[in-house]
């Protein structure tokens, strides 16, 4: 009885090593933690450029202005997850620009890369003509856009469909995100639910 029991002890620690030896190369393999860049209630982390936002219900107002909601860190590689809202019932406009380090003088947004989110044109990325979408949006409503970014190559999949997927991007390869102020002209937007996951090299 003794042997067996030691048999089986060992068995036991063999395999609840095996299953930690997994789970630490799963967490390797998968890279950094999903992270809130916003916490629902303040603006940690982020930076006003010539705009004006505030905090509501669980939502990014972009109240007024020509300019951005940018992050306080750089990013290269990564996952970029929000829900977005136009107020506007027509002609909105706004966008997420990523992977800019300056905005050219007397502009008042980077010169790239955007994803726009201008009526009519929402999911479309600045800079890449394969990147276009197109009948994905809910109108008025929320959308949930997923942008990937890696390397030279970038994905977008709208409200849970894959959109496009393009190569091409160039330098920096790594800058600031943020969220598009225009106003009045593109009117007000709510951004909510914005996540990052940072991607391995």
């Amino acid at each position: 009885m003794k042997a067996l029991h030691a048999v089986c002890t060992l068995v036991t620690v063999l395999a609840l090593f095996a299953a930690s030896c997994q789970v630490g190369s799963s967490q390797k393999a998968g890279g950094s933690p999903r992270v809130a860049l916003f916490d629902g209630k303040t603006l940690n982390g982020w930076t006003l450029v010539t705009c004006e936002a505030t905090v509501e219900n669980g939502e990014i107002l972009i109240v007024k202005g020509n300019g951005l909601v940018q992050t306080e860190k750089k990013y290269r590689d990564f996952v970029l997850e929000f829900e977005w809202k136009p107020l506007k019932e027509t002609k909105w406009d706004s966008g997420i620009y990523f992977r800019y380090d300056t905005i050219p003088p007397k502009r008042p947004w980077p010169a790239r890369y955007q994803v726009n989110l201008m009526q009519g044109q929402e999911g479309n990325l600045s800079d890449l003509p394969a990147a276009r979408s197109q009948g994905l949006i809910k109108p008025g409503q929320w959308n949930q856009f997923k942008l990937t970014v890696q390397g030279t190559k970038a994905a977008l999949a709208v409200n849970g469909t894959p959109a496009w997927e393009a190569d091409g991007l160039g330098e920096p390869a790594e800058g600031y995100l943020a969220l598009q102020a225009e106003v009045p002209g593109g009117g007000q937007h709510r951004f909510r639910n914005i996540y990052l996951t940072e991607l391995n090299e």
